[in-house]
């Protein structure tokens, strides 16, 4: 049995279409960006929403997957584990990005592409 040590779960709505492009020979990735929501009352007794984005990253097969049936306010659990990398900017600032590689996802509602594609063949 493979032991997980890096492992994040996050259930969120999608901010936007995965963005999907095809790399050397073929192998798809597929960029999505995730919103995740914190409620909570303040000492104030006012109700506040914290929101928090994750960048969220599928290769293969699940890219294929996320292009096919994830769009834009798609509510979806995703697993997968988390990746800290750098690299220098154009302009030689070295940046810091962390990501989530998507190992798996579960669609929790039925997305707008596939709403609008079933009207469509009504």
């Amino acid at each position: 049995m493979k032991t997980l040590n890096n492992n994040v779960r996050l259930i969120g709505n999608l901010g936007f279409d995965p963005e999907v492009r095809e790399i050397a020979k073929g192998r798809k990735v597929a960029r999505l960006s995730l919103a995740t929501h914190e409620r909570y009352t303040n000492g104030e007794g006012e109700k506040v929403t914290d929101t928090q984005w994750h960048t969220v990253v599928a290769w293969g097969r699940i890219a294929d997957q996320v292009d096919r049936l994830l769009a834009k306010g798609s509510a979806v659990l995703v697993e997968g584990r988390l990746v800290h990398r750098s690299y220098s900017g154009k302009d030689g600032v070295k940046r810091f990005i962390t990501e989530v590689v998507l190992n798996d996802f579960k669609l929790l509602n039925i997305p707008k592409r596939e709403e609008a594609t079933a009207a469509k063949a009504a």
